[in-house]
């Protein structure tokens, strides 16, 4: 047998007046707040601002589907339970569907390259560069910077192909201890 309210705030909650409207909102929140409240928090694993919105939501539906509730039911319970299941549904889908928020705490610890390293290590090899003979540092530049073969460096610098080998042999060997003297070892 239904509750004898029910049928009064079912038919109440119907968009009649604007004082009626407020009454039937009220009860309707008075009866079925801690129920439905403690239902959600349940379907949300405890998280309280979670179910109070669920539950707001969820009043907000019935009184926008007033014309479609039974007032002849023993209880709104069941209906109210359903919406909100959906609503908790719905809201999980949304979250899992979009990217995970993420606050400047984990960027913070994400190791970024020093750049200062690679700039030093720049002016240590041109630096060591420059303390070579002029063949030595032009083969160098052929062959290494250009990417070139020992025999497209010599054809392109207009020497002998075994004169290119013997100066890149010395040209890196002279490099080696030029970097050495400023510190770099291999």
């Amino acid at each position: 047998m239904p509750k004898p309210g029910l049928r009064t705030l079912v038919r109440h909650l119907r968009p009649a007046g604007r004082g009626e409207d407020e009454r039937a909102v009220i009860a309707l929140y008075r009866e079925y707040h801690r129920p439905l409240l403690a239902f959600v928090a349940r379907l949300v694993g405890g998280d309280r601002q979670w179910a109070e919105d669920v539950v707001q939501e969820t009043m907000i539906r019935a009184w926008r589907s007033a014309g479609r509730l039974d007032g002849d039911a023993a209880s709104l319970m069941p209906w109210l339970a359903t919406v909100a299941r959906r609503i908790v549904i719905d809201d999980r889908r949304r979250k899992d569907a979009r990217p995970q928020e993420s606050g400047d705490g984990p960027l913070e610890s994400v190791p970024v390259p020093d750049e200062m390293e690679t700039l030093l290590h720049q002016v240590v090899v041109s630096e060591a560069l420059k303390s070579l003979s002029p063949a030595h540092r032009e083969i160098l530049n052929e062959t290494i910077l250009r990417d070139r073969s020992v025999n497209d460096a010599a054809e392109a610098l207009g020497i002998p192909v075994g004169t290119a080998k013997s100066r890149v042999y010395y040209a890196i060997r002279a490099l080696r201890v030029a970097l050495e003297e400023r510190g770099v070892t291999a």
